[in-house]
Parts: C-alpha cells; structure tokens; sequence
C-alpha cells in the first residue's frame, strides 16, 4: 500500500506503526522542511524489501524501494506539490534519466496534473516526457472528487493488471487498485529449533537428581569440565528434554485484536458491501459510525494490553522500553530466516574483516621492550572457596549463550548445588595455569546496527560475542585477582578511564574540559585532537601481548602460562535462528564478550601513554580505545604545535608497530580559541588543518571552540522533546509509576549525563532545559500549562537542572576528596591551608583558585567546586558516608531551590 501526503513529522512513527496491519512493516519519508506531503509505503514481511536513499529535488518528494530479492523490481512512490511545473519538469526528466540503468520500474503517487485535461499544456509535456523514456501510464479515469486524474501510475517491465479507481470516501482522492504479476521471492520460512522448559518444578528434579558424587574427579580440567558438562546433559535430558520449536521469520497479529474486535470488525465489512450495493447516504453514514466505533475498540483494547504488559514487568525494564520502542520507533525489516550455509557466510566475513585489517599493517617486529629489574611479579593466583563463587555469581546478570549445556536462567538456581564442583573446576585451572577449550568457545550472534539497513548484507550487522556462563565466572575470578594486582602496584596509566572502577567518561571529559577552560583563563588557546582506531581489540598481537605481560608487568609462572592458555586455540561461530555454523580459530585480538578482554587491552596500550608522557608540552587522555592529544599555548607558543604534530607521529608509528590501525579518516581536531585566530593556529597544524572542525563529538559531549556546548544543548534538548512527544502518545498506556520510570530512562538520563559540565552553559540555555524538564513533569502530573510549575516540581521531588548541576558537582568533589573519583580529579583540588592556626582550619575547607574571567576559569571545575564545597554547612562537608552526604545535600539543595 502506498500513501502521500501522510503529514509525518521528522521521526514520528507512533501514527504509521498504528496504522500497520500484523504481519506487516512501514517505509515513512516524512516532509523535512515544513509540515504536511510525507510518504509512506506498507509492505508484507513476507517480501524481500528494502528502502533506497535517492537524490533529493527541490520540486517533488520522492521514496524509493527494492522489492524483491533476486527477481526485483524498483518502485517509486512521488508526490508533486503545488508549485513550479517547470522546475518539476526538469527536475523529474533528470530523475528518469538515472533509471534507464533499472530494467523494472514501478512509478506511483499523486503528481497534481490534469492529465486528463489535454489543453493543459504542462500535463501534455509530462506525458510526453514520460513516453520518451519508455513508461506506460495506466490509470485511464478520475482519481480526484473533483473529476481530474491526478494520481498515476506508470511501470517498465511490469505486468500491470486490473487497475480500478474507487471512491472511498475517506479523503478527496481515490483509491487506486492494481496487481502486479512478478516472481518475487517470499522472504517467510518456517525454522524448527530446541529448546528446554525451564521452570521451578525443572530445577527441583534437577537438584535431586544431580549428585557429585556421581561426577568422577581427577588432576585434568579438561576431563574435568567434560565429566561435569555431561552430567549437567545427563540429568537435564531427564527432567527437561528438549523440544522443538517452529516460528516463521513473519511477525504474529497484533496480540490485543480478541474475538469482540474480530466479530465487530466482520459486521462493519457487512455493512460496507450492503453501502456499496445501494450507494444510500444512509448506509454510508452508518459504515461511518460503525467505523468509528471499531477504530475505539481497538484503541482502548490496546491501550489495555500494553497497560497490562508495562504493569506486569514494571521491575524488568528491558520488557517496558522494548515495548515503548516497538511502539514510537520506525518498524524494522523482518530478518530473513538463515541456513547453516548464511551462517558460514556470516562467519567468513567476520574472518574476512579482520585478516584484511592485518594486512594492511606492517609485520610486527618489535621487539617488546625488556625493564631491567622489576620490583613486583605474579606467579601464582590464589585459590579461591565456595564463597568467593557465591560472591562472584551475585554480581553476574543473567546472560544466555547457545553453547552452555547448563543454561544461565538455571544454573544460578542451582549455583549451591554445583558450587563445590565450580571450586573444583576452576582451582585446578587456576594452579595449572590451563582454561579448557570448552571455555574458549564463543557463539557470535547478530544485530543490524539500525533498524532501516539492509538484513541481506553482512556488513550491516553488529556481532555479539558470547561465552558460556562458566567461562564468565572463571574470568571473574581472574580479573578480581588481576586488577588487585595492577592497583597495588599502581600499573594503570593513570589518564586511563575506561574499564576501571570509579573512572567514567563523565570523569575523562571534566578532566579535559578543566584544562582547557583553566588554559583559556590563562590567555591560552588549545588543540583538541580525538583519535579513533580501527577495530582495536580485533587486532591486538597475542606474542607481543604476552611479552608486555611478562616484561612490563611482572606476570610470570603458573599466572603466565594460564594468560597463554586463555589466548590459544580460541575458536568462534555464528549462531542465528537456531543454526550454528563451522568454527574459526580466533588468531588475534582480545576475546570479545569476555570479562579479562578489556582488561588485557588496556596491558596492552599501556606504553603507549609512557610514550607520550616524553611530550612534555602535550597532554593525553585514554578511554579505552579512544585517544584524546592536546595542546595549550599562548601567541608566542605557536612552536608547541609541532611538538604535537611529533607526538603524533610517534603514536602512530607504536600503533602500527604493535598490530593496530589509526583511522585517519576519523581523526577530528578541535581549536578552542577566538574565531580570527583560529585559521593563524591551522596553518600550523600541518597534516592536521583538513580535520579541523567547529564542533566535535568527545564521547557523547559536543565541544565547541568556545567551549561554550551550545551545538551540545541545542541537540539535547531537541532530543529530549522529541522523547517527550513519543511518551505523551504513551500516556493513555501507563500507569503514573511506570511513566515516571519512563521519563527517568529518557529525560532525565540525558539530563543528567555529564551534566558536571554544564557549568559553561548561561542562564538562556539553562533554562530551555529547564523547560524540558517542566514538560516532563506537567506531562506526569497531568497538569495545565498555565499551571504554576513550581509546587509541581516540589510535589515530584525534583531538583530544578541548575541544581542538579550543583548536586552532581559537589558528589564528585566529596567523592574526590575521600578517594572514590580518579587521581586525576583529586589532584584538581587543594585543602585549604592557613599560615596561621585559624578555626577555620579544620572545617575542611578547599583551596579557591584565583581566575581571571567568569566564563572561563570560574566555570571549570577547578574554579567552581571549592566555591560550592565551601558553602556548604560543616556537618555535609564532614560527612561520613557518600550515601549519608547525598542524601543531607538533597535536603540542603531542596529547601534552597523551593524556599
């Protein structure tokens, strides 16, 4: 079905997704410039369909699909507003010519001509226009209620059959109906899986039936795990064998049309043949009531329906916002239905991708330099008791994988019965230094990285590693130990904030963004450069991984020996709908999905910050493969930029060296300094000037060159609203406590992310946010708009944002000052120290830094966390908990904000 004129705004999909039968999906082009024109086209799951990204014309809109698979054919949905014809004209003969290349076309849509009129000159042109390239136009009666034919259809090697016109009465336009007869492939398959029941009665026959004793111990894990792995089968075959499964690729009814709405909806298509039959006003005014009030049964039996459902999983979140998204978020194509031969194909280009990445770097020949003494090694992990895996599984979520024989909603019901067994298991790994192979297995599963790409193309998917569950915990077990190790010998670089507890990107940016606004306090200006590598984790050196791990880190013995077990004979496939394809040895990389893969990487690059440590006049920032180099300097400094541009250089020769690519076409380059200095500054960038930008993306945060964030605020509040827009379609579905949840996970989330560095912002920008905020709270109270917001807020408990701002400030410097914030931040702030005894010297206070101007140095963090810290009352400053300092400074900020 194709639709003009759907008046769609920019990212609405509530109204198209509710206007979609079951089993079917939507392709909305909604009009970007101003309201009204929009197209749509409704197609079955059922066929291979994907959406085209044509050029855009000024004169008309225009929404391209591929229908089909290996026999396809184009079609082409136009609507022509009013306006000029001669642009239109031109502009559309251009368009035909790019289709001369298409053997099959299908033109459709509502082109606001007379062509039925033949002194309408503009008309006469267009037809002819049309037979010049070959298009058969096939509607031959009025399709308009004012008796002109405005809506065409035009086709090339399509077979065309029983078009007819139909007054539906719904709009001014007619209906027009047409078959097309075309081998299109039919994208529906039936696919027949196994699965296991799992319920409460399951896992009690279980935990009676599995004893340990029945399990046969000995000094080889690897028979070890197996004898385990096939116990866990034996008995689960008992109590739970498995059963197949049969689903198609296609999407099932929508589940809230019951039997009233059917036999109601059966009664209306009575009436409307016996209005057809008679064409009485009568009978038609009648189909119109009736339709009315179907239209009203379905609502309000939907509404109940996802009322129901938010409200039964109101404590599993991931259910409400999947629902919410399927609900507000454009349809997604129905994934194609894959054999065991798509997933060998799948599986060759992930292998594909990464053997071409390694190709294209030089052979790595470095030779992992040896430090002549070190003060610190691990030789041996310590063995650990049922405690330490009842500790370590509390912390786990649940996370299925195709190749656990135990499956994970199971096995941490019954982790007390196999716990002893798992201490077994993972002691005799841990002081042979060997992992079985059965934990270096991984199933790779696959997500389209957006919902309206392609599903035949393998570069279109994201693909998710998962390992067993037993695997996790033994890493878990691994990295407690690991990160014990690096933290008490103080081996993690101290600028790198990804993976590590208390270090966030929120803390990386509040780091970067101090220097430089305590630069530009200075009368300094900075070079921002951001960095990106190319698949870094899938290209990490096992031998030059190992080696840092012996020389740079003092890991030696069994420790040693279980690091190189866990990296060799690592295998992975893909595994969709039920298939599993062949194996692959993973020959490089860190394991992805893994618990210690992270960790490794970050061991890995850790020279890397040695080595810019030598710049002296650059600074750096890691946050896991993300690279942040700047550089601040004065009119007379302009030389520290080819110290820059050398530093560099040399990152990029170690990348190189050590098995990883630096994706040149990514690197974006920041200049924070006024607009008439900033080409001066460029022309000394050398290499770097084509990478300059105004604005740049660091982790989430749009920096400017004023570092003022306004291209920052200006994208969040419009995401924000356009949220909000989504939930008020909800409101009618959700109970109050559950639309509250809703509006936490998406406003107040964004709200909140990074807001530490919200100081910059003036008292315009914060207050359009504040007005986001305001929406949101009206929005779920109900109330008007005129309504004093106010009592609104304070009813809510809510924090107004400049509050917000403030609370999020003095966490991080109570945190910072207990030691729970990175060094980095710490090192921001100074106690306050008198030259003489002085009451005041132990009301810990902080140092206030002087600066020199208001929108620089007073709004970093530097400058404005002491100034807040020290007004705060003693007892907050002297807190003993952070949850008892929070908890008082919501108190304290409330009475101040609603006072």
């Amino acid at each position: 079905m194709a639709i003009t004129e759907t008046w769609q705004q920019e990212q609405d999909y509530f109204h198209l997704n509710e206007l979609c039968p079951p089993d079917c999906s939507v392709f909305g082009t909604p009009r970007v410039e101003r309201r009204g024109g929009g197209l749509a086209l409704i197609h079955r799951n059922s066929f291979h369909c994907r959406q085209m990204k044509p050029d855009h014309f000024n004169s008309f809109e225009l929404q391209m699909t591929k229908v089909g698979n290996l026999d396809f054919f184009y079609c082409i949905l136009v609507y022509r507003p009013p306006g000029s014809a001669r642009e239109f004209l031109n502009e559309f003969s251009e368009f035909l010519s790019i289709l001369i290349k298409f053997e099959k076309v299908l033109i459709l849509g509502d082109f606001n001509l007379h062509v039925d009129d033949p002194s309408c000159k503009v008309a006469s042109e267009f037809l002819t226009l049309t037979d010049s390239f070959s298009l058969k136009q096939h509607v031959s009666s009025p399709t308009h209620n004012k008796g002109h034919t405005l809506d065409l259809v035009f086709s090339i090697g399509l077979d065309i059959r029983s078009l007819n016109v139909v007054d539906v009465h719904a709009t001014d336009h007619f209906c027009v109906y047409f078959n097309i007869s075309s081998h299109v492939s039919n994208n529906s398959h039936k696919v027949v899986s196994q699965r296991r029941i799992i319920n409460q009665t399951v896992v009690e026959q279980f935990s009676k039936l599995f004893h340990l004793n029945l399990i046969d111990y000995c000094d080889n894990v690897e028979i070890l795990i197996n004898h385990f792995n096939g116990h866990c089968l034996t008995v689960l075959d008992i109590v739970t064998p498995m059963k197949l499964k049969t689903k198609t690729s296609s999407n099932s009814p929508h589940p809230w049309l019951n039997e009233e709405i059917a036999a109601f909806r059966r009664t209306c298509r009575q009436v409307d043949r016996l209005w057809k039959s008679t064409n009485l006003e009568v009978h038609r005014l009648h189909l119109k009531e009736m339709t009315g009030t179907l239209n009203n049964m379905i609502k309000l039996a939907r509404s109940k329906y996802f009322s129901d459902l938010v409200h039964m999983n109101k404590r599993n979140p991931k259910v409400v916002f999947d629902t919410i998204q399927n609900i507000v978020s454009p349809s997604a194509p129905p994934v194609p239905v894959y054999t065991t031969d798509d997933c060998n194909r799948f599986l060759q280009y992930f292998v594909n991708k990464v053997n071409e990445l390694k190709l294209n770097l030089k052979s790595c020949n470095e030779n992992t330099t040896i430090v002549a003494s070190l003060n610190y090694s691990w030789t041996n992990f310590s063995a650990i008791s049922i405690d330490n895996i009842m500790v370590v599984s509390k912390k786990m979520k649940p996370s299925s994988c195709p190749l656990d024989i135990l499956p994970s909603s199971m096995f941490f019901k019954v982790i007390d019965l196999i716990a002893p067994f798992l201490v077994k298991i993972i002691n005799l790994s841990l002081s042979t230094g060997t992992v079985p192979n059965f934990l270096k297995q991984a199933a790779i599963s696959l997500i389209l990285k957006k919902p309206n790409l392609d599903p035949s193309q393998s570069s279109n998917y994201r693909p998710i590693s998962k390992l067993p569950i037993l695997s996790k915990v033994l890493e878990k077990i691994v990295a407690e130990q690991l990160t014990s190790f690096l933290s008490n010998y103080e081996l993690f670089d101290k600028y790198q904030s990804g993976f590590r507890k208390m270090h966030s990107t929120e803390t990386t940016l509040l780091k970067v963004s101090n220097d430089i606004q305590m630069a530009a306090d200075s009368g300094k200006y900075t070079v921002l450069v951001l960095l990106d590598l190319s698949s870094a984790f899938d290209t990490v050196d096992h031998k030059i991984l190992l080696g840092r791990l012996e020389n740079e880190f003092g890991i030696a013995g069994f420790v040693l020996k279980w690091f190189t077990s866990y990296l060799t004979n690592r295998t992975f496939s893909v595994y969709i709908n039920g298939m599993l394809s062949d194996t692959a040895p993973l020959l490089h990389g860190v394991p992805q999905g893994s618990v210690l893969g992270p960790l490794l990487f970050l061991m890995y690059i850790y020279p890397l910050g040695k080595l810019m440590n030598n710049f002296k006049n650059v600074s750096y920032h890691f946050y896991a493969d993300d690279i942040q180099l700047y550089c601040s300097f004065n009119d007379t400094e302009l030389h520290k930029l080819t110290e820059l541009l050398d530093c560099l250089a040399c990152v990029k020769s170690w990348l190189t060296s050590n098995s990883l690519q630096l994706n040149s076409e990514k690197t974006e380059t920041l200049i924070v300094a006024p607009e008439n200095k900033i080409p001066i500054i460029s022309r000394h960038l050398g290499s770097l000037s084509s990478s300059v930008q105004p604005c740049i993306r660091n982790l989430g945060v749009w920096f400017d060159q004023s570092m003022s964030l306004d291209h920052h605020s200006s994208l969040l509040i419009r995401n924000c609203f356009y949220h909000l827009r989504n939930i008020a379609k909800l409101r009618a579905f959700l109970c109050n406590s559950v639309l509250e949840m809703v509006i936490h996970a998406f406003i107040s989330s964004r709200l909140d992310y990074c807001n530490s560095l919200f100081t910059c912002f003036n008292k315009s920008v914060l207050n359009r946010l504040q007005l986001v905020q305001n929406t949101a709270a009206r929005l779920l109270t109900g109330s008007d708009k005129r309504a004093h917001i106010t009592p609104i807020l304070s009813s809510l408990h809510w924090l107004p944002i400049k509050w917000r701002i403030d609370f999020k400030i003095l966490v991080l410097t109570y945190r910072a000052l207990n030691g729970q914030t990175p060094k980095y931040l710490s090192d921001l702030l100074c106690p306050y120290a008198s030259s003489r005894a002085l009451r005041s010297s132990d009301q810990n206070l902080l140092k206030i830094f002087k600066t020199k101007y208001k929108t620089r140095g007073d709004r970093s963090f530097q400058g404005i966390a002491p100034r807040l810290w020290n007004a705060l009352p003693l007892s907050l400053r002297v807190a003993d908990t952070v949850d008892s300092f929070k908890s008082q400074l919501k108190t304290l900020l409330f009475k101040n904000a609603f006072s």
